[in-house]
């Protein structure tokens, strides 16, 4: 472990539309944010092919491609980008404190203010052909990519009220939707199940699974097999949705900031602000309910103001306390 220990006026954890987006905010703020991307840099958009909601892109553009766009205004501004992890942190609990932040594993930072901007990774089912057809016809977002599919046959997989939801958003532009539930229930509300049961064009199919995602370079079918028969069934689909929830990543900082249940930050209302003095969070760390890149980026920019009122704020009250001296008299 290195004994020199750096100091910055802004930290930012994590990359994305979050993270891009305080650190733009910052740098412009003169905060001279630092940057560690994490081991995903760009975020979830990285394995998006592309990206047809976001404003400023009439013509719709490729996800990785616009993450380097946003990394690359962030650093016209003077944010310092890092390809590195931040393993573990010691936070102050005092206003104008100094947090602390290691770099995997190896070396500690100080910052003055923190933004966490560290995302949420989709839960996927594992199988191979699910991971070979990312960008393919596989997508854990039915609101970004479900246009694309417009007048065509999809499937979606999950029984809660995401998946509820999703599924009905996916019936108002496909011919149809096949909903695929582990259980022989669904675990979405009572007003959700309903939705769904009364959507004519989604086949909701109770104790199935899916056995195996058809095509090679695209999807093309799916074979789903019903868990209490055994019975194994194939149709063609060209477009296949997980909706089994997203895991925050949140998990260093666990001992420090106020999680709900299934670990996205609580942060105080119409803010970023956390329960820790200069920590702040933006994203989908701290959102599980929009998950889209343009409310990512605008916590982001909150998440800067928020950052740059606070250090003002310390820095007044520090001009505050100091000793005043008197001019000496002749």
């Amino acid at each position: 472990m290195s004994d020199t220990i750096e100091r910055v006026k802004c930290l930012i954890i994590g990359s994305g539309p979050a993270g891009y987006t305080a650190a733009i905010y910052a740098s412009r703020a003169d905060l001279k944010p630092v940057m560690y991307t994490g081991m995903e840099p760009g975020g979830q958009l990285t394995t998006t092919t592309e990206v047809d909601n976001f404003p400023g892109y009439p013509q719709g553009i490729d996800g990785p491609k616009m993450m380097m766009d946003l990394q690359e205004q962030a650093e016209r501004f003077g944010t310092e980008v890092r390809i590195g992890m931040i393993t573990e942190v010691d936070f102050s609990k005092q206003v104008g404190g100094i947090h602390k932040a290691c770099v995997d594993n190896s070396k500690w930072i100080e910052a003055e203010s923190v933004i966490i901007s560290t995302g949420a990774t989709a839960k996927y089912l594992g199988l191979p052909s699910e991971q070979r057809l990312r960008g393919g016809g596989v997508s854990a977002c039915a609101v970004c990519d479900g246009f694309f599919y417009k007048g065509q046959d999809v499937a979606i997989v999950g029984g809660g009220d995401t998946a509820a939801e999703e599924a009905t958003y996916l019936a108002n532009i496909c011919n149809k939707v096949t909903m695929l539930v582990r259980k022989d229930y669904m675990k979405a509300s009572k007003a959700m199940q309903h939705r769904v049961e009364n959507t004519k064009n989604i086949d909701l199919r109770y104790n199935t699974e899916v056995d195996e995602i058809l095509g090679e370079q695209v999807v093309e079918g799916l074979r789903m097999v019903n868990n209490q028969t055994g019975e194994k069934e194939e149709i063609p689909i060209t477009g296949f949705f997980v909706a089994i929830g997203h895991k925050p990543n949140t998990d260093i900082f666990k001992d420090w900031l106020d999680m709900d249940g299934t670990g996205y930050v609580i942060t105080q209302p119409k803010s970023t602000k956390t329960n820790i003095p200069g920590v702040f969070a933006s994203g989908d760390v701290q959102d599980k309910i929009y998950r889209q890149a343009v409310t990512a980026a605008g916590t982001g920019c909150m998440a800067a103001l928020d950052a740059e009122r606070y250090l003002a704020e310390i820095e007044t009250e520090e001009d505050i306390q100091k000793p005043q001296t008197r001019p000496e008299t002749v």
